[in-house]
């Protein structure tokens, strides 16, 4: 009796330690605390804790389902007019690199000719592996509500190192339209008019629908993602970050400082944008670790990313956004243990509500 009294006391006090003394993400919405991944095909909107145990989810495996086809080229930095590699900000001590590579899978599911939806993720080929299983499980799903469209995904590599001063740092903590620009300008045509693809799909076609159009990021690639929704909707509106730099990570230096003075930390502190602006048609997925980036620091850094994460989905769920936010426990920086667990589910419920406007 003695031993079940002081059980039922250390339980109580973990409760109360949990609702007092958590994190500041969960502290946002500790009735989150122990919820795990819904048992029902329908992934829905809002906060959701994982961890700290983690699995390996089965539509992200090789079934052995059938396979699509991948391509791999190169675009070489001199040859473009948005990102050439000598921007004035440039730190001449991070290495730019000659040409970037850019990675296609086309799933066994499209059909020639179709305009397809497409999936744009950052850091090529980052998670590719990943989100090709998924594709070769999710497009011939028998269960609709976890049905993936026959998205086309364009895996790009970044300009070169990272940080302030770098070109990925340009390319993606900069708060304007550039990197949209650059991939619906430059990276989209130069898939379409690839030799080797149009030899394999010759009417291959992407969809014109802004809702039609992904895209996915970790870390600064994150911010790149919410950043080219933000500043172009009209292109692209399936946002999905993990571990997303939504910190001050622009360069001192660069002309969007007059404007947006704490680069993507503007988002959600300082100018609040996100509240402070007219709802957007976006859908958008965030995600934080529990031991991420500069955890620990305080405010007055503008560096710390649970805090940033966390202040993002308050915004976004004050602000009536479609909107999904995982904290994982027990994890740190774009842990691959995280993309394992959920990357299925994620995408999933960025595409769940998506009806295709052209065949």
């Amino acid at each position: 009796m003695v031993m079940q009294h002081k059980t039922r006391i250390a339980r109580a006090a973990a409760r109360l330690l949990l609702s007092l003394g958590c994190l500041v993400m969960t502290c946002a919405f500790a009735s989150a605390a122990d919820e795990v991944a819904p048992a029902t095909s329908k992934i829905e909107n809002g906060n959701v804790v994982i961890g700290p145990d983690y699995h390996v989810a089965a539509d992200l495996t090789d079934q052995g389902n059938p396979k699509g086809k991948s391509f791999q080229f190169t675009m070489r930095l001199a040859d473009s007019k948005i990102f050439p590699g000598t921007d004035k900000t440039l730190d001449p001590k991070k290495d730019v690199r000659v040409e970037r590579k850019i990675f296609v899978y086309v799933p066994a599911a499209y059909q020639d000719g179709a305009k397809a939806p497409i999936l744009v993720t950052m850091d090529g080929p980052s998670n590719l592996n990943l989100v090709r299983n998924a594709l070769d499980n999710l497009t011939i799903s028998k269960d609709p509500s976890r049905k993936l469209p026959a998205l086309i995904v364009i895996s790009v590599e970044n300009g070169g190192n990272d940080g302030k001063g770098s070109e990925r740092g340009l390319e993606y903590d900069t708060m304007s339209d550039r990197f949209a620009r650059f991939i619906n300008d430059e990276v989209l045509p130069a898939v379409l008019a690839n030799k080797e693809i149009r030899a394999a799909y010759p009417k291959i076609a992407f969809t014109e629908d802004p809702w039609g159009k992904g895209v996915m990021g970790c870390s600064s690639g994150g911010a790149a993602a919410l950043t080219m929704g933000w500043f172009r909707h009209d292109l692209f509106r399936r946002l999905i970050t993990y571990s997303g730099t939504f910190v001050d990570q622009q360069d001192d230096d660069a002309p969007e400082e007059a404007e947006y003075p704490l680069g993507a930390w503007e988002y959600h502190s300082g100018k609040k944008l996100i509240e402070t602006s007219e709802k957007k048609p976006l859908r958008i997925f965030t995600h934080v670790s529990e031991h991420d980036n500069r955890a620990k620091d305080p405010e007055e850094t503008y560096h710390n990313w649970v805090m940033a994460n966390e202040r993002t989905a308050a915004a976004l769920k004050a602000k009536g956004y479609d909107y999904r936010y995982v904290f994982s426990r027990e994890s740190r920086h774009c842990d691959g243990k995280v993309f394992q667990q959920t990357l299925a589910d994620t995408l999933v419920w960025m595409w769940q509500d998506y009806k295709p406007s052209e065949k």
